[in-house]
């Protein structure tokens, strides 16, 4: 009896301690876990380990992503190219029979899809959708359900007309993201359709750019069309992020308008220095111009503050294109009189200070272009920018296109087209070291509609007949002519 008494006791005493034992654990190891966690990103979230891959070969940025893509034209597909070099499998649902208006704008090359298509369409997948068939809006809720981000740039409410309203999208699949490119915002001209050129006088570049004594001109950069493109690839990427958190999907606008005006923004910043004087590094103030209430055109002048103009090299005014951006940076005054032999200037107090140069800003210009013109613009490139001058020379599209390092950089890139054969694109501006662009040709007109209604919405062979024959993905039969 004593001996099981003292057995008892023993046990007792041990199940008493072990729960104590346990509690001290963990105890111990979850702040371990948060402090860990927090450590990782900032703000409390777990992320998944560091990959133990090369970089460049742990997959693309944005891999897993599809995009249900409704574009056309420019301003769209710029922005659904970019997100398929990332990585995104792009879906671009194509009128059947007609495709996007691009393929057969600008045609170069007889039988095959215009530069204009194939330039702004790489890396996508096509299929063609009658949505107004029965069967068609099938396919499109289906792809809907399948699809993270739509992506259109209609004329406004052109959506909505094809029964593609956000209410609906959202009931199909809450986590879609419906990203738009609209000419305006909200707004008296929100109905109105835009192009390049009309959202370009429209956000203020235009009325900002040529000469003072000219008219408003717009530029060759497509600051409107590709421009907003970007700003709306920017704004998915943004709602993808929150999507992680929220769960939900949302809608994204850019409008034509905001995005010139975005890269616009120094004019903004020039009109409200007007009110409380003229412009002092635009070089009308230096030739004793008065400055109306708006910003002027102001020709070559920098937009940074720094006065610059744009100077004849060797070879202009025959060639075209053999001119150089200087700037008069102040820091490096010294050394420009220096190299065009007017060593004086950076003492002679009537040039020595910025504020001095201002009024002889075109005789101090006319001066450097007597020196830049015994030289070619890669010459004087080469000389200034040993003595940190700021120079840039204007390169024609041809010297781009042959430019060695361009092409190395992915830049400017080669690609194979089975009607067309090779052409010469752009690559991804955008360089990350760890989800590595490629470029890919463009797709025929519904080159991948069977492949996307059997492996991504999962239809089987005999479905994929039966929408195929009801009409729903092809062109309609034309009409034969009475003889």
């Amino acid at each position: 009896m004593a001996k099981a008494k003292k057995k008892a006791k023993a046990k007792a005493k041990a199940a008493a301690k072990k729960p104590a034992r346990k509690v001290v654990k963990l105890a111990a190891r979850k702040p371990a876990k948060k402090a860990a966690a927090k450590k990782a990103n900032g703000n409390g979230a777990s992320l998944p380990r560091p990959s133990n891959k090369p970089y460049g070969q742990a997959g693309k940025a944005l891999d897993g992503v599809r995009i249900l893509d409704f574009t056309h034209v420019q301003s769209g597909p710029t922005c659904t190219q970019l997100l398929a070099w990332f990585g995104a499998d792009v879906i671009k649902v194509e009128r059947p029979g007609v495709g996007d208006i691009t393929r057969g704008q600008l045609v170069d090359v007889k039988g095959a899809d215009s530069l204009y298509f194939t330039m702004l369409n790489h890396n996508k997948r096509s299929i063609t959708i009658d949505s107004k068939h029965p069967q068609g809006k099938r396919v499109l809720n289906e792809l809907i359900k399948k699809c993270d981000v739509l992506v259109e740039n209609f004329a406004p409410g052109a959506l909505d007309r094809m029964g593609l309203t956000w209410e609906h999208i959202n009931k199909l699949n809450p986590r879609m993201i419906v990203a738009s490119v609209k000419g305006f915002g909200p707004g008296p001209y929100e109905d109105c359709k835009v192009y390049e050129n009309v959202a370009q006088c429209a956000g203020g570049s235009a009325s900002t750019t040529g000469f003072r004594d000219g008219p408003p001109l717009v530029t060759g950069a497509q600051i409107g069309d590709s421009g907003t493109g970007l700003h709306l690839a920017l704004g998915i990427v943004a709602a993808l992020y929150q999507r992680n958190r929220t769960g939900r999907g949302q809608k994204v606008l850019c409008a034509m308008q905001d995005g010139v005006l975005n890269l616009a923004r120094v004019k903004l910043r020039d009109q409200q220095r007007l009110q409380h004087g003229p412009l002092t590094e635009y070089s009308q103030y230096g030739e004793g111009i008065p400055f109306h209430d708006t910003v002027p055109r102001a020709g070559n002048d920098s937009g940074g503050g720094q006065p610059g103009w744009i100077l004849k090299c060797k070879g202009a005014p025959e060639d075209p294109n053999a001119y150089i951006y200087f700037i008069t940076q102040a820091p490096v005054w010294g050394a420009i009189c220096d190299l065009i032999g007017e060593p004086a200037w950076k003492t002679d107090p009537e040039y020595a200070t910025p504020r001095a140069r201002l009024p002889k800003l075109k005789k101090i210009f006319a001066r450097i272009e007597e020196w830049t013109m015994t030289k070619s613009k890669f010459e004087v490139m080469e000389i200034c920018n040993k003595v940190d001058i700021p120079v840039g020379p204007i390169l024609s599209m041809k010297e781009i296109a042959e430019e060695e390092s361009l092409r190395k950089t992915g830049t400017v890139v080669e690609v194979d087209h089975p009607k067309r054969g090779k052409y010469l694109t752009v690559g991804n501006p955008i360089k990350m070291s760890d989800s590595i662009s490629e470029v890919k040709r463009s797709p025929l007109l519904g080159e991948h509609t069977d492949e996307i209604l059997s492996d991504v919405l999962g239809f089987k062979a005999a479905e994929v007949a039966e929408i195929k024959n009801s009409g729903a993905l092809s062109a309609p039969a034309k009409e034969e002519k009475a003889a």
